[in-house]
């Protein structure tokens, strides 16, 4: 949310869920327009909710503590457009498509706060958070849909959903942090990497064990054409 928060009222008693709330979207507002963490200040976020600063600590104890409630709402919209680019699709392989261009579109769409939630060092890093959160939950789950297809080998899907996020993530941080770069079709260039990052993964199942470059040189010249009448 990008818009301009608009003054308010001092709260009411009861009111301070609603007052935090605003808070994390004005703040979220001022990232997407200052660009940078360090811009914004407690003072600025007071001043666009229409609140005094020591009203802003009353939720938050300090700016890391603030920034952080941004993380947590941002994965929170990516998840939501994630699960409606899925909606309605009941094969795997289509999900994780679904799940990782919503991802890429997420990301090139507020740049900021995917920078500050995925790029920027974040305030106060917790692995376990960022992997209970509802996105990663559902994109692991459709890995394991896939294994349970017949696409993935039958292992953890912990590291095949790391590598998968790692695709998604490495092509929308370069859109981000390169736009001047000639990318023509942004939807087409993450598609193809997605697909490649997933049949690559598919592809090294089928291959297994130690999957070293002439490995795969040699399996994939079993799979042209011409390779059964040789």
């Amino acid at each position: 949310m990008t818009g301009t928060i608009p003054k308010r009222r001092r709260a009411s008693r009861g009111s301070g869920e609603d007052l935090r709330a605003e808070i994390v979207t004005a703040a979220k507002a001022l990232l997407a327009k200052s660009a940078s963490a360090d811009a914004m200040s407690i003072r600025a976020v007071a001043d666009a909710v229409g609140v005094t600063a020591p009203s802003i600590y009353l939720h938050f104890t300090d700016k890391d503590d603030l920034l952080s409630a941004v993380v947590a709402d941002v994965f929170t919209e990516l998840d939501t457009a994630m699960l409606a680019a899925a909606e309605g699709l009941d094969a795997p392989m289509e999900r994780l498509r679904a799940f990782g261009l919503a991802y890429v579109r997420f990301a090139i769409s507020h740049p900021e706060h995917y920078r500050i939630a995925l790029l920027d060092p974040c305030p106060r890093p917790d692995v376990d958070a960022v992997l209970a959160t509802a996105g990663f939950a559902h994109f692991q789950a459709t890995v394991k849909q896939c294994m349970q297809a017949g696409i993935f080998a039958d292992a953890d899907p912990l590291p095949i959903t790391f590598e998968l996020w790692s695709a998604a993530h490495g092509i929308a941080s370069l859109m981000i942090t390169k736009p001047f770069l000639p990318w023509g079709d942004k939807d087409a260039v993450a598609e193809r990497v997605l697909c490649a990052a997933a049949l690559g993964r598919a592809a090294a199942d089928l291959i297994g064990g130690d999957v070293t470059p002439q490995r795969v040189t040699d399996w994939v010249a079993t799979q042209q054409p011409d390779s059964a009448d040789s």
